[in-house]
């Protein structure tokens, strides 16, 4: 369960997880995840358990290390279903990764590098949102992500609120997730210029490329693409068409770390830097994608708070937070796995 989370386009109040293991003959396995969020991706628990089955007889007796080839398989195979995907692509970089024997940062080509994520609030009055960023503040937190996405009169008050609450110095970042039209982001922003804003996710709607790069030439505040980017095909367009200044990638948005490789690459040779973000997903989930942004110094920023409003935590091992760090693990792989005591009491399927 999940504490009741809002955003402009809806509420998440439960997450549906479903987890997929690779065992190898060699004796290795490696775990991946799979999170809907389905007014965003599409997918549901039910669409994501049967695609798992589909996608696990597709893999069945073929070589877990040819990465390449089986994501060629399953983009062939399946359209969309990006959360499903992404649970086998990162499952197969955990089996890669965990037979060379190196973290999966390492792996990447990368090292391990000191990382931190914001913290997220939801949607709400504005004495409500304050008191939370005040909390978060005083956690350690080194930014605070803000929901927005309503009228412009009551997203304005939401952040002159929170800054009364917490001063000046600690950066704040937007997202309105898609709720505002264009006169309604310009108003917005301009009114917000002045606030410490390190940037804006997704102020309009998720096909309206054009708009986002006519709001970006007329406000100071940087946009980033979210729901807009969902693999390097759309960062080229976004990136080089100017319609924005950072790229959010998501694991469950891209389908796994192969095509947000892809998405990170286009960004760079376009000048554009990105983010890793996330859903409500566990710390298995997270903890591969703070791997990524450790290999990749093009990543600046960590959005990677999805499993604190979580009321479990079913993960052995991976990354830990404190106060907005984040620390890597240094074993092999992922360095996490779900815990054998917590999947007992789940449904399971084994594809043989």
């Amino acid at each position: 369960m999940i504490a009741p989370f809002r955003i402009a386009i809806g509420v998440i109040s439960e997450g549906d997880y479903l987890f997929v293991r690779i065992n190898t003959d060699g004796g290795v396995s490696g775990w991946g995840e799979a999170t809907p969020t389905t007014m965003i991706t599409g997918d549901t628990q039910t669409i994501n358990a049967a695609a798992a089955g589909a996608l696990a007889k597709l893999m069945l007796g073929k070589d877990p290390l040819d990465i390449e080839g089986r994501v060629t398989e399953m983009s062939q195979f399946m359209a969309f279903n990006s959360s499903v995907r992404s649970a086998f692509d990162v499952a197969l970089y955990d089996v890669a990764a965990r037979a060379a024997g190196l973290p999966l940062y390492a792996f990447l080509g990368g090292r391990k590098r000191s990382l931190s994520t914001d913290m997220t609030i939801g949607l709400n009055d504005p004495e409500t949102m304050a008191k939370q960023a005040l909390e978060f503040k005083q956690s350690g937190a080194p930014a605070i992500k803000v929901k927005l996405g309503t009228t412009a009169d009551e997203d304005v008050q939401r952040i002159n609120c929170i800054r009364e609450a917490i001063g000046g110095e600690l950066p704040l970042r937007l997202d309105a997730n898609q709720g505002w039209d264009f006169p309604t982001a310009v108003n917005v922003l301009r009114r917000l210029e002045s606030s410490g804003i390190e940037y804006c996710e997704q102020p309009i709607a998720h096909w309206d490329f054009d708009g986002l790069r006519r709001l970006r030439e007329r406000v100071s505040i940087p946009i980033m693409a979210d729901e807009s980017v969902f693999d390097h095909h759309d960062a080229f367009k976004l990136a080089a068409g100017g319609c924005c200044d950072y790229l959010n990638i998501k694991l469950a948005k891209s389908g796994g770390i192969h095509t947000a490789l892809k998405i990170n690459a286009v960004a760079e040779a376009c000048g554009a830097r990105c983010m890793l973000g996330c859903m409500m997903e566990t710390r298995l989930a997270l903890t591969a994608a703070a791997h990524l942004v450790s290999a990749r110094p093009n990543i600046r920023y960590a959005d990677l708070d999805g499993f604190f409003p979580l009321k479990e935590d079913p993960i052995a091992g991976g990354a830990s937070w404190e106060g907005g760090t984040i620390t890597l693990p240094d074993g092999p792989g992922i360095g996490a796995e779900v815990d054998p005591d917590f999947l007992e009491g789940c449904a399971h399927e084994n594809v043989t």
